[in-house]
């Protein structure tokens, strides 16, 4: 496949909205970039000819659309239920699962979690597409997860720095006196 085919500059513009979102401190701001480069990634995998993926970004576009505003178990398992439901629908065997459970894996992340776990989760998710990429020979996809993966574990450690500088700025039990 030529390296600017339309499904490969689709996944091009997946790579520049996903890196930014991930590097984002902000939940919000976070999932406001993913649900774009979800769409961008539903043309890329239909062009590219992988409907069990293309369904899966639509799915993960809509469910993390709706954990801006919702946190809840029940939307999770919603998300869950309709990407597997789809799943089924167009076919989906042997290594067209490895997207669906990436995309499920983002359902319980968007909506039952926040900060450092949820990015925890995000990450295990990440690796299921960047193995997807990789069998799909998608040239932009594969260097958007593992781009995302990166930019993921750096923002990971930003947290847990910023986190444990807060943890020592806080005052800490009284002591007793004479200690």
């Amino acid at each position: 496949m030529h390296l600017f085919s339309p499904a490969q500059v689709a996944g091009y513009v997946a790579l520049v909205l996903g890196v930014t979102g991930f590097l984002q401190r902000d939940d919000r701001r976070l999932k406001q970039l993913v649900t774009a480069e979800c769409v961008a990634y539903v043309f890329h995998f239909a062009l590219l000819g992988r409907p069990p993926a293309a369904t899966s970004a639509g799915v993960s576009g809509v469910r993390t659309l709706l954990s801006i505003r919702y946190r809840s178990a029940w939307l999770a398992a919603a998300a869950i239920a309709v990407n597997l439901a789809l799943a089924v629908g167009v076919g989906t065997r042997g290594t067209g699962w490895i997207p669906v459970a990436g995309s499920c894996l983002g359902a319980v992340a968007v909506f039952t979690m926040q900060g450092i776990p949820m990015r925890l989760v995000l990450l295990t998710s990440t690796f299921a597409w960047l193995a997807n990429n990789v069998l799909a020979g998608s040239v932009g996809g594969t260097v958007l997860e593992a781009l995302i993966a990166a930019a993921s574990i750096t923002t990971i450690v930003r947290l847990a720095r910023a986190d444990a500088g807060e943890a020592l700025t806080r005052p800490g039990p009284a002591r007793p006196a004479g200690w």
